[in-house]
C-alpha cells in the first residue's frame, strides 16, 4: 500500500497489510443510528482473509448488536501511529453456536480468551472496501 491513503482489494491484501491486521491492536466500530448519527465504540476484532470477514464478538443485547440487526453497513478502523486501516461492508449478526465459537476462537488468538457470556453473538462485516495507510517494510 502506498504512503498516502488508498483503497485495496479486500480479496487480495498484501502480506504487510495482513500482518498489520493480525497484530494486537484495538479498533473502533462505527455504525449508524436511526437518526443517521454515528455510533462509534472501541472493540477488538479479527480478520478472516479467506472469508473476507471482520468479526466482533459482543453481547446480543448491546447497542452495536441492535444496530447490526437492522442491517446496513459498519466499519472497523485500526490505528497505530500513522498506520491505519478501515474495513467496511454490510454487517449481520451471527447467533449460532458454531459461529459464536469461531468468533471466540479467533478473538482468543488475537487478544485473550474472552470472558464467559451466554448472550454472546458475532457481528460479521462482509468487507467490500478497505482504506488505509500501511507502507510496506523498508
Amino acid at each position: 500500500m502506498s504512503p498516502s491513503p488508498a483503497g485495496l482489494d479486500p480479496r487480495d491484501l498484501p502480506e504487510h497489510v495482513l500482518a498489520f491486521l493480525h497484530e494486537r491492536h484495538l479498533a473502533t466500530l462505527s455504525s449508524l443510528r436511526r437518526d443517521g448519527s454515528p455510533h462509534v465504540v472501541p472493540v477488538g476484532f479479527t480478520w478472516d482473509d479467506a472469508a473476507g470477514l471482520a468479526r466482533v464478538i459482543t453481547s446480543g443485547d448491546s447497542v452495536k448488536a441492535r444496530l447490526a440487526r437492522r442491517g446496513g453497513r459498519a466499519a472497523v478502523c485500526q490505528v497505530d501511529g500513522g498506520h491505519w486501516l478501515t474495513l467496511e461492508g454490510p454487517v449481520q449478526v451471527l447467533e449460532g453456536l458454531d459461529a459464536v465459537r469461531e468468533g471466540e476462537r479467533r478473538y482468543a488468538e488475537r487478544y485473550r480468551v474472552p470472558r464467559e457470556n451466554p448472550r454472546r453473538v458475532v457481528l460479521a462485516i462482509a468487507v467490500d472496501r478497505v482504506l488505509g495507510r500501511v507502507p510496506p517494510p523498508s
